[in-house]
């Protein structure tokens, strides 16, 4: 079956996401995972993978909390204990989760709940009964995430704690179909948002009033939260700050974007480059070679080739101003992208070479590179949201991003309109 966009909604007329097929091939890829190891359960407090089992949500705010959490016995139906209110919805409207497997119960919310409290015991008893009923509570353990009061609780009650991250991102290395729809379907929102945002950008506007664009663009397309809009422009570009400011945009700015954003679980990752009214002959050639680089990499991916293929074509640090790989992490970069905005696999020179990682049908992947112009203070930045198929590949960010695009309103002059190549090299007379 091919990529396909439709709308946000389901409808009795068309298929689009079987939300129950969902449901059931994610919980099986997760039970899968979990038979071929050594574990006897799972113990998830990282919120992806809890929605990724039981596909139960109490909103973005609880994200950073680990104070939900659920266990995937062995062999078994997995175990949710939230919030006591949120149990109870869970237990009404997630049928799924039925036969008392919504549970109330919480965690230490991030040391808010003092020891003396009891909820690291608390949570290592619930876990202990429920291996012991099934025979399961002297096999290890398998742990995303969690606080280490609990750790210390589950080994006081006899629990052999392991690493059970691995499993879950292994589960969740492949997409679903219904996965690879809602990917989609995310990754267009953001196509409507470049749309907006570049229609918006001019002198005078400040990067957090271009984020408030963004996000509310996103909401009102049915955005389920906007993990953050990176903004850069001007001198900020150059080296990339990660974090957008208040900055306002000036004539002959360079100005990139990652929008990150979640439909129904299922994020984004997406960078584009605009130059605001004009850009240097530097600037240009910047993001010839920054999209030369991303394409590719592009070109390459086909189920077959390793992680490792990737990155060899990828610039060294040294070339582009970085002693080595670690300093430059995430500027020639690859990470798959699903409920979480970075999955496995990773590209990058600093692992990938001596750490190759197959890449298969069905992995979704984001792939982005940078590079800065010769002026020392622009740069390029772009990013394309890739999906593995049988033969090779589709992309599915389709903003374009081919060329450099010139954002603003065009000046128009006694002979014709002003160009949009400009010279403006760094120096106390134009302020940079």
């Amino acid at each position: 079956m091919g990529i396909h966009s439709y709308g946000s909604m389901s409808v009795d007329w068309e298929e689009r996401v079987n939300f129950e097929r969902l449901r059931r091939e994610r919980l099986a890829r997760a039970q899968a995972q979990l038979e071929a190891s050594e574990l006897g359960g799972l113990l998830c407090f990282d919120m992806y993978n809890i929605r990724y089992i039981t596909s139960t949500l109490i909103g973005t705010w609880a994200l950073d909390k680990l104070s939900r959490f659920c266990l995937l016995p062995r062999g078994a139906e997995p175990i949710m204990w939230d919030f006591g209110s949120a149990a109870r919805h869970h237990e009404l409207h997630c049928p799924w989760m039925g036969g008392g497997r919504s549970r109330a119960g919480i965690s230490l919310l991030r040391g808010a709940m003092t020891p003396e409290m009891g909820r690291a015991e608390d949570v290592a008893r619930k876990i202990k009964r429920e291996l012991e009923m099934r025979g399961l509570d002297k096999a290890p353990l398998g742990v995303d995430m969690m606080e280490p009061p609990v750790f210390f609780a589950l080994q006081k009650e006899g629990i052999t704690v392991a690493d059970g991250q691995q499993v879950m991102q292994a589960a969740r290395r492949i997409k679903t179909r219904d996965e690879i729809t809602l990917l989609n379907t995310s990754a267009a929102m953001v196509d409507a948002a470049y749309e907006e945002l570049y229609r918006a950008m001019r002198p005078g506007v400040a990067e957090n009033e271009l984020v408030g664009l963004v996000a509310k663009t996103l909401h009102d397309l049915g955005s389920e939260g906007v993990e953050t809009v990176n903004a850069v422009s001007g001198e900020r570009c150059n080296p990339h700050p990660h974090i957008f400011s208040d900055r306002v945009l000036r004539p002959g700015d360079p100005a990139y974007f990652d929008i990150c954003h979640s439909f129904t679980g299922y994020r984004t990752c997406y960078y584009r480059t605009f130059a605001v009214g004009s850009a240097s002959a530097a600037m240009g050639d910047a993001y010839k070679r920054c999209r030369e680089d991303l394409d590719r990499a592009i070109a390459m991916i086909k189920p077959g080739i390793t992680t490792a293929d990737i990155a060899s074509i990828w610039p060294r640090a040294q070339e582009f101003g970085f002693p080595n790989e670690e300093s430059c992490f995430g500027l020639q970069f690859g990470h798959g992208v699903g409920l979480n905005g970075w999955e496995q696999p990773v590209i990058s020179r600093l692992v990938s070479l001596d750490h190759p990682v197959t890449i298969e049908a069905g992995m979704v992947m984001a792939l982005e590179t940078y590079w800065p112009s010769t002026d020392g203070w622009s740069a390029a930045r772009i990013e394309e949201e890739v999906v593995v198929t049988d033969t090779g590949h589709e992309i599915i960010t389709r903003f374009p991003a081919e060329t450099l695009l010139v954002a603003g309103a065009p000046y128009w002059t006694g002979t014709g309109p002003l160009s949009t190549t400009r010279e403006l090299e760094p120096g106390p007379g134009n302020g940079r």
